[in-house]
């Protein structure tokens, strides 16, 4: 039996690229050789690659077409079971360890690559779409949450907490890898049934992916929902001018949240982090609209604000 030393260790690097598409927060996806839907990943070569973020940066590209502009590190993911959804089988044991990276862009063309796609990332999560109320698929989950937890008070209080539940709780939009591993420990999405060799759950919701994918982009929606709140984020993914319409349409996208209209403007102009150009846009459909930019200054500045997120009531 191979001991630890001869397992070895492979390190593997993925991407969640986050765009805003026909006012949809979309992720960049590729298909896997089996038709998976997974992140651009790809392998780390010691012997090759000078660092992580130059490897991620060109498989991102071979995979894809798609450039990155910023990206940041996420988190490490090694849980022991983990495989690659691009690994070879064979007789060799691995320790698969993934290095995930979060990148925004406001520039997300049709992938060029054969395969390549932006996929909105609210068919992956629909519960976390709360744009309309609780979608759809809540009440369902909620059933098989409820008989998941049977009367363990431990249990429930998790459920109720994380879901809002009840009056009691509140929702809490950035909690998005909390609720989804409280769905995979229930057994309620496709990857739990597929990770134990059963039958996957009948009508599972949302888009499954290779691997532990879910839970990777998971962790990033979460990263960018919180810093929505303390960090100006959000101009990473708009275009160079935009209606306060466009830049609140975003936020909800990201956020999943419909928000008020007036006190998220008034919001904006409190922090200072948008001008108006002196211009018009025609393209609202109705009445012309007035076109903002970011300011000039650092937005990446220790004191540049986040945007409210006035939630409708």
């Amino acid at each position: 039996m191979a001991g630890p030393l001869e397992q070895g260790v492979r390190i593997g690097l993925s991407a969640v690229v986050i765009a805003l598409r026909d006012r949809e927060a979309c992720v960049l996806t590729t298909p896997t050789d089996h038709g998976a839907l997974a992140l651009p990943f790809g392998p780390f070569d010691p012997a090759r690659d000078r660092t992580f973020e130059l490897a991620l940066r060109a498989f991102v590209t071979a995979q894809t077409g798609f450039r990155l502009g910023f990206v940041e590190q996420l988190y490490t993911f090694g849980d022991l079971g983990r495989a690659s959804p691009r690994a070879t089988p064979g007789p060799e044991r691995h320790r698969e360890v993934s290095v995930g990276y979060l990148a925004l862009t406001a520039d997300a063309p049709d992938a060029p690559l054969a395969g390549a796609r932006w996929t909105p990332v609210l068919d992956i999560f629909p519960w976390e779409d709360r744009r309309d109320g609780a979608a759809a698929c809540v009440a369902t989950l909620l059933d098989g949450l409820a008989a998941w937890a049977g009367h363990d008070p431990r249990r429930r209080l998790r459920v109720d907490t994380l879901f809002a539940a009840t009056p009691a709780h509140r929702w809490s939009e950035s909690r998005v890898l909390e609720r989804y591993e409280l769905l995979y420990e229930a057994g309620l999405v496709a990857e739990a049934a597929r990770d134990r060799d059963a039958p996957p759950p009948s009508g599972a919701p949302g888009r499954s992916m290779a691997s532990d994918h879910r839970r990777i982009l998971a962790t990033g929606l979460g990263r960018l929902r919180s810093k929505l709140k303390y960090r100006p984020v959000l101009f990473d993914l708009m275009p160079q001018t935009f209606t306060l319409s466009e830049l609140q349409a975003a936020a909800e996208a990201v956020a999943g949240l419909s928000l008020h209209k007036q006190n998220f403007r008034r919001g904006v102009e409190r922090t200072g982090l948008v001008e108006p150009t002196g211009r018009l846009s025609a393209a609202t459909g109705g009445r012309p609209a007035e076109l903002f930019r970011t300011t000039d200054g650092d937005l990446s500045a220790a004191d540049a604000l986040g945007l409210p997120l006035p939630a409708q009531r």
